[in-house]
């Protein structure tokens, strides 16, 4: 103990600062150097924690290092002989630097001649943070920052430098947490991820295929043959399902369901149905909002469950637990599947079944082999095993292996061979694995196998059987369609949000003074939410939050969040004063720093992410954007609209219509609102057009600038609070788009998914987003707030997400409290008429006791953030905070240190107002716009 408190003490006379000098200002740079570490044998599943570095993008391998008693992920990290390096933007707030002695003498990574370390590293190359639990088999992107973990013994951490989107779906280790782990030995290289470029199948040539296929409009009869195929039938539903409800998919429904007999029932009405054809009409029903129990006079469920097998040896049986008559392993899987769809837990023999044909590789055979019998890999069955083992649970170690299968089996353009060993794509086979990997979070390889999917779609629209084919068939067309919706037969639906009826009154047309000070079960506690806000042990000398850590270093990005949801609520409006003078007046931190330190308006590095953030709040508390702190921040940010990408090394341009040092969805339209808001419309023009181009054919939004090909509900929702000020057809048209698939992303408990996993952050933004139609989402919004209260705590403060680490954060707080209310960024207004100029408590700022260690933040954002999708307020980038979208490289990313509950790309999320209020919105826009309709 003796010596680890040494340790500890010599950890911390190691903090060595440098000064950079650039373009005319300073810059500090802290490095914390390394200490000696535990030695890794030390570290045992029950005593300490093991990190990992990943050194190999600049010619090193993995190194590991060990702490016996670590305290928190960024103790962790020094304590186990590595060594770091912050930004000049953000000091010790970013891990820019990484170093290790074993490698190159210690030399940390990047250099500073790929990576200068004054702002945050772009989207494309910075350090990203994951995580792994004892019982974990793979990784998972940390919800937090370095500096806010705890782990626990047994937890392995690792750092990976690279690209990845705000979620942290891409940029995954090469290596498992077994590999490293505890007395595992140094990985190997393990598969690379495909590097192909983006693209999408075209979803509605090839449905129109499938419709004119058809004969009579509703059945698939073979070449040939004068008999209906009903296998082929029930795919040319799923994949017409893709698109919606439609009188196509009802008419091929209602065959199916008149001819289930022919079907699923050959052996007459009593006997034991063809398993197989069986679950895929049940499934079928599930799809379409009918009944498994009660389609085409069967009770499709029952009977799956009534016909499994006690023993083989008998007829339609291999052994215990298959489903009589299946056969095949696609029909032990669909039977699963179809019972956990129709409400039903699968009986337990059924599931371990079809974990028995999983073969040695992890892959999974194609026929209900029997023991001892031989296991050849499937693609297709691998990728419906994992759909339905996943979908059931409880078998972790069952699908990490089979995922490794598919890792190793994919083809580095993509695609996934027919067989093993094969060297060409199988278009079912890709299908089939694009959307197992798409549930188990590996979007950077579905995307991947779509993008093979959509080099493999025929003029005609539909796809063969194979790489190359010439010919487009139904089945293969069918499973292509659903890879290139991002659905699954696990998720396939029609079911939209019912529409409710327009209230009786006309909404007023502008928000409530004060929003209620509780949900009474529909909504978090706002008033007990904004006293943990503005409580003195959080807000520094009532002006601003730090960044953690004793520091007295302002997070201004973070402030900004905290005064957002101050002007939502109105539940303390003085204390907004105190904030908005602070900032307005040149308030200066600890460290002598003011706003626009952050901002770095009159810079080459000032951004349009902290410029739009910093302009919004100025407008939406009745300053003026063209003297706040002394700055005409609209000025600057038509200064900083890109009039095309910048060349390398600069990174501030991305194209043609961003903004300079504006890398997120987020960041960019933070930027777009404050122009409109300023009324410089025209200045706006080329950055609306941008944002216009960055939506995908779903209504998503990608999370980064320029766009990573991911679909992010929080860049969906800011993107949409940005257009919705625009108001032109087309930008009303893609508001529109968006809010549906917003509201399709919605979980059962009203939350929905971002960098955190079940986000508040996320949940705050889609609130915010569908309130610009309130009406038409007044069910989903309600969901989405009563999950927010769920995730409120006693002190009044939120949990990042609904699962993991629990606690208050101060980030995810901000946007749920300011997100609950419903009330969009792009029309926040607060009158601070009455209110009177807070007396500084303190005017020689001094660290809090209570403060905790300071964030880190993710790339893109330029204040920290403890976690991010791009900035995630609370937990990532959509996940991402107001305020994580601000600084010099405005915008967040995955988790770097700092949480991804809060790593965010941009203010956006916390800005509406009143659920009860938002349908009028859209009239408040279009007032802003001159009275518009």
């Amino acid at each position: 103990m003796d010596r680890d408190k040494g340790r500890r003490f010599a950890g911390l006379a190691a903090l060595l600062s440098a000064v950079l000098l650039f373009g005319g200002t300073s810059a500090v740079l802290v490095t914390a150097a390394p200490v000696l570490a535990d030695p890794i044998d030390r570290c045992t599943a029950s005593r300490g924690a093991v990190v990992a570095v990943d050194f190999g993008p600049f010619g090193g391998t993995v190194e590991r290092g060990c702490d016996t008693t670590p305290t928190t992920g960024y103790e962790l990290l020094h304590e186990a002989g590595f060594s770091t390096a912050g930004t000049g933007h953000d000091g010790d707030a970013f891990i820019c630097r990484i170093g290790h002695g074993s490698f190159h003498s210690g030399t940390p990574y990047p250099t500073p001649a790929t990576e200068d370390c004054v702002l945050t590293p772009q989207a494309t190359a910075y350090w990203s943070y994951w995580v792994a639990s004892p019982d974990e088999e793979d990784w998972k992107y940390s919800q937090y920052g370095a500096m806010d973990r705890k782990p626990k013994a047994g937890d392995v951490d690792a750092w990976v430098f690279g690209g990845t989107d705000v979620g942290g779906t891409t940029g995954r280790p090469t290596f498992t947490p077994d590999e490293v782990r505890a007395g595992g030995g140094t990985p190997g290289p393990g598969p690379e991820e495909p590097n192909v470029p983006p693209a999408e199948v075209d979803l509605a040539k090839a449905t129109a295929w499938v419709r004119a296929e058809l004969t009579d409009g509703e059945r698939v009869v073979d070449e040939g043959a004068d008999t209906p195929n009903y296998f082929l039938t029930t795919e040319a539903a799923y994949a017409l399902a893709t698109r919606g409800k439609s009188r196509a998919l009802n008419k091929v429904t209602a065959f199916l369901r008149a001819h289930t007999d022919a079907y699923a029932y050959a052996a007459g009405r009593d006997g034991a149905p063809d398993a197989t054809a069986a679950a895929r009409l049940a499934l079928l029903a599930a799809v379409t909002e009918n009944n498994p129990r009660d389609f085409g006079g069967h009770d499709l469920v029952g009977d799956l469950v009534h016909h499994v097998c006690p023993a083989g040896g008998q007829a339609g049986c291999t052994a215990e637990g298959d489903f009589r008559n299946a056969s095949y392993t696609d029909g032990q899987a669909l039977g699963v599947l179809a019972l956990l769809r129709g409400g039903v837990r699968p009986p337990a023999a059924t599931v371990t079944r079809l974990t028995r044909l999983q073969c040695r590789d992890g892959s999974f055979t194609s026929v209900l082999i029997g023991p001892g019998e031989n296991c050849e890999a499937d693609p297709l069955a691998t990728g419906l095993a994992v759909l339905a083992l996943h979908q059931a649970g409880g078998h972790r170690a069952v699908v990490a292996k089979a995922r490794d299968h598919l890792r190793k089996a994919q083809l580095s353009n993509g695609a996934f061979p027919g067989y093993t060993g094969g060297t060409t794509g199988s278009v079912i086979g890709t299908g089939y694995a694009a959307q197992a990997l798409r549930v188990l979070g590996e979007k950077v390889r579905a995307d991947a196998a779509v993008s093979w999917l959509s080099g493999q779609q025929l003029t005609d629209g539909g796809f063969g059987f194979e790489e190359g084919a010439a010919d487009s068939v139904f089945y293969a067309t069918g499973v292509a369609v659903l890879a290139g919706a991002d659905t699954s037969l696990a998720s396939l639906t029609t079911k939209k949000p019912d529409r409710p009826q327009p209230p009786g009154t006309t909404p007023p047309a502008s928000p409530p003074a004060s929003p209620p000070a509780s949900g009474n079960g529909r909504g978090p506690d706002l008033k007990k939410g904004v006293a943990y806000l503005t409580d003195a042990a959080r807000l520094r000398r009532g002006r601003y939050y730090d960044i953690g850590a004793g520091s007295t270093r302002a997070d201004f990005g973070l402030t900004i969040d905290g005064a957002y949801a101050l002007a939502a609520t109105g539940h303390d409006d003085d204390a907004l004063r105190g904030i908005v003078d602070f900032l307005d007046q040149g308030g200066e931190d600890g460290e002598g720093r003011t706003v626009h330190d952050w901002t770095k308006v009159g810079t080459r590095y000032a951004g349009g992410g902290s410029l739009g953030k910093t302009a919004v709040l100025a407008q939406a508390v009745g300053r003026d954007p063209r003297d706040f702190g002394g700055q005409d921040l609209i000025a600057a940010l038509a200064t900083a609209v890109c009039r095309g990408p910048s060349t390398a090394p600069d990174r501030s341009c991305a194209a043609k219509g961003a903004y300079r040092y504006a890398p997120s969805v987020f960041a960019h339209a933070l930027a777009v609102m404050a122009q409109i808001r300023a009324g410089e419309e025209g200045a706006a023009s080329d950055p609306v057009a941008y944002l216009k181009n960055l939506q995908h054919a779903s209504g998503a939004f990608p999370s980064l600038v320029p766009a990573t090909g991911d679909s992010d509900v929080d860049s969906t929702a800011i993107a949409a609070m940005a257009l919705d000020l625009v108001g032109d057809d087309e930008a009303d048209a893609a508001v529109e788009r968006a809010l549906r698939w917003i509201s399709t992303k919605q979980l059962d408990d009203g939350g929905f998914p971002g960098a955190a996993g079940n986000s508040v952050n996320s949940a705050a933004l889609a609130v915010q987003g569908l309130s610009l139609d309130t009406p038409e989402y007044e069910r989903q919004i309600a969901g989405a707030r009563k999950f927010l209260a769920a995730q409120q705590n006693p002190d009044g403060g939120f949990n990042v997400a609904e699962d993991g680490q629990r606690g208050s954060d101060l980030r995810a707080s901000t946007q749920a409290v300011g997100g609950s209310t419903g009330i969009s960024f792009g029309v926040l207004t607060r009158d601070l008429t009455g209110t009177r100029p807070q007396p500084d408590p303190d005017p020689t700022p001094t660290p809090s006791a209570s403060a905790s260690t300071p964030a880190i933040v993710t790339p893109g954002d330029a204040g920290p953030s403890p976690a991010g999708t791009g900035g995630e307020g609370a937990a990532g980038a959509g996940d991402r905070g107001a305020g994580a979208s601000g600084g010099g490289a405005q915008g967040g990313l995955a988790s770097t240190g700092g949480g991804v509950a809060v790593l965010a790309a941009g203010a956006a999320t916390l800005v509406l107002a009143g659920c009860a209020v938002t349908a009028a919105v859209r009239h408040r826009s279009r007032a802003l716009r001159g009275g518009q309709s």
